[in-house]
């Protein structure tokens, strides 16, 4: 009976990085890899050739990050599952990337048995996340937001910057809603980390939903 094969697209800007993943997985008698890709414009066109069923996607490169490509590569291929390569210093990032709709992580440095399970899972629709990374995530979601720091200290700009934080948007994106400069924005997000005392804007984020301040409001801005 002939297997079918997973179709995988690897995308990494390292060369050495991603041709040693391709290595590892063309090994594989279930893993077919259609494609390689070094930033994310690139990804996106070739998987709209080579319908992937996973892609193994780094999160930082060059002209489009990976954070960037997830929602593209969701709308050109719904079916399309997305395994994400991160590294120690990013992981704050994941939980960004898990809004926007990626499956699984993965550390650069996982083993090679870690990757060959973690596209098969994935490809399967089951979520797959290192240890490392999921107890990071973990704490990042129990952050106490509700602490001591109140969002009273924050201007009206920063209350609107910090939901749309919270929505998954990126610096860039929250410039074009609010009609306003990148570094402007840039100085939003550093006014509201120092003012509610957080680390990252992923905490920014989960203090934004856990207080409440991404639900639906009137025009007097009541809940």
């Amino acid at each position: 009976m002939k297997i079918k094969k997973i179709r995988v697209l690897v995308v990494d800007d390292e060369n050495v990085v991603r041709e040693g993943f391709v290595a590892i997985l063309k090994l594989q008698p279930d893993l077919h890899v259609v494609g390689e890709a070094v930033d994310g414009l690139q990804a996106v066109e070739v998987a709209r050739k080579t319908k992937p069923d996973v892609v193994l996607l780094d999160l930082q490169m060059p002209r489009q990050d990976g954070l960037t490509t997830i929602p593209k590569l969701q709308r050109a291929l719904p079916e399309c599952k997305i395994l994400v390569l991160t590294s120690y210093d990013q992981n704050d990032r994941v939980y960004e990337a898990v809004k926007s709709g990626a499956l699984g992580f993965l550390l650069k440095d996982a083993t090679r048995l870690q990757v060959v399970q973690a596209i098969r899972d994935v490809a399967n629709g089951v979520a797959t996340i290192q240890p490392s990374i999921a107890i990071k995530l973990i704490k990042e979601i129990q952050y106490p937001a509700h602490g001591p720091y109140s969002p009273d200290a924050l201007t009206a700009r920063e209350l609107q910057t910090l939901r749309l934080i919270a929505l998954g948007k990126s610096n860039q994106e929250i410039a074009h809603d609010m009609g306003v400069h990148v570094r402007t924005v840039a100085k939003y997000v550093s006014g509201i980390l120092d003012k509610l005392h957080l680390s990252s804007r992923t905490q920014a984020a989960l203090y934004a939903i856990r207080t409440g301040l991404t639900e639906p409001r009137d025009k007097d801005g009541r809940k």
